[in-house]
């Protein structure tokens, strides 16, 4: 079975490492992706607000948010997932150690807002919040739909995934922060910033080993430049 992919949104960083450019020059949001494989829909990254969500899937597919079955996250980071509050009926996926990985960082907060004198309502509520989400979120099987498999690609974050659509006569990954832009692409650098920088050194050759097409984190899809020459 053949998968469409629809870009939905184009992401951006907010600070573009390559360009020389520091500080916040922008709000930053991940790539969103739809993925359609026979009757499922999958949504990679609802990374935008709400609204802004809502009228971008309309305008690019024509669907409205109770037709995506199912959503994905490339990783459990605020940044990537702003709008997904619509798809309250939808599966959401995550990759198993990244969720587990982000449970974690959550229960030592709260452990450590315990012991302090003064708690901070503020960060409680946050945390509660995060909480749910994380709950919500079923660990990501080796096979999203049929065509759509998982494809670990850790560094960025310690349980980044991306997803593989291996088809006919080409292979697309879908790279969230493993592969950020093109010019990361095309000069092979990862973020600065990095849970594991080893680690996503190696996830970006993979990247660039495995897949003719690929949808970065925060760009358009690209040819892969490198395609034949690793």
């Amino acid at each position: 079975m053949s998968v469409e992919l629809r870009i939905v949104s184009i992401g951006a960083l907010a600070s573009h490492p390559l360009r020389h450019e520091s500080g916040d020059r922008r709000p930053g949001h991940a790539t969103t992706v739809l993925l359609t494989s026979g009757d499922r829909r999958i949504l990679v990254d609802p990374s935008l607000p709400a609204d802004a969500l809502r009228h971008r899937l309309e305008e690019r597919t024509g669907l409205e948010p109770d037709a995506i079955t199912d959503i994905f996250l490339t990783d459990l980071r605020p940044e990537r997932r702003r709008g997904i509050g619509l798809f309250g009926d939808a599966r959401w996926h995550v990759g198993e150690i990244e969720r587990d990985t982000y449970r974690a960082v959550i229960e030592t907060r709260r452990r450590e807002l315990d012991d302090e004198d003064d708690l901070d309502p503020e960060t409680e509520k946050l945390l509660e919040l995060e909480s749910r989400v994380v709950a919500r979120c079923g660990a990501a099987p080796d096979r999203i739909a049929e065509g759509v498999d998982l494809f670990p690609l850790p560094g960025v974050t310690p349980g980044l995934c991306g997803l593989l659509l291996p088809m006919p006569r080409t292979t697309i990954l879908v790279c969230g922060d493993a592969v950020p832009t093109i010019e990361h692409l095309e000069q092979g650098a990862v973020l600065p910033h990095v849970a594991s920088l080893e680690q996503a050194q190696e996830s970006l050759r993979e990247a660039i080993e495995i897949a003719d097409q690929l949808v970065p984190g925060r760009d358009n899809i690209v040819t892969n430049p490198a395609r034949g020459l690793v």
